[in-house]
């Protein structure tokens, strides 16, 4: 007897996790214009460095009560106090060069805001055309972990200041707010 469960053709990446699955068919690789969900990637994402992506996705909710919610304005006003409040909650990773730098950042992602009109137009000046990245991979496993366009924003940002944002960092983040779209050519969600 068949199962009448339909098979929907993912990206290999996700496996049979579903809160991979529901990332990757509902965020990943699906171009993201407002500034609060940018600010969003920027705080998860930099979170990441150096773990996995499932670890930060399952503190996804923790860190966005913490963090007031995105709200980039709140964050770059937390002072040293909020900081040490927050490195005592498990829900987050908690490495106090990590949410310190989330609270600088935040400033520097407002800076930016300031001087381009948005953060999603700065980020745009760097990428050709002004436009997203379509790729056609077979497999996952060979798309880059960098580029020419992640080493140059992550390098503009680095002068800024903003830290735990590397190239590979940066174009995970490319990924995820579909500057890139890195879905595999025979996925149902490209």
């Amino acid at each position: 007897m068949m199962s009448s469960k339909q098979v929907i053709n993912r990206c290999g990446w996700c496996g049979n996790d579903d809160l991979y699955m529901q990332y990757h068919d509902d965020e990943w690789g699906k171009q993201v214009k407002d500034d609060k969900t940018l600010f969003e990637f920027l705080v998860l994402e930099s979170a990441q460095a150096g773990l996995s992506w499932i670890t930060i996705l399952r503190k996804r909710a923790h860190y966005e009560r913490l963090f007031a919610g995105f709200n980039v304005e709140k964050v770059a006003a937390f002072t040293q106090d909020d900081i040490e409040r927050l490195l005592l909650d498990p829900g987050i990773v908690r490495n106090r060069s990590k949410v310190s730098s989330t609270v600088s950042n935040a400033r520097i992602f407002m800076e930016v805001q300031h001087e381009f009109g948005s953060f999603y137009q700065y980020l745009y000046s760097f990428m050709p055309e002004s436009k997203p990245i379509v790729n056609t991979w077979q497999s996952y496993k060979h798309a880059p972990v960098r580029t020419t366009e992640s080493d140059i924003i992550s390098k503009d940002l680095k002068k800024r200041g903003v830290k735990f944002f590397g190239t590979t960092i940066c174009y995970a983040f490319m990924q995820a707010v579909g500057m890139v779209n890195d879905h595999e050519i025979n996925c149902a969600f490209r």
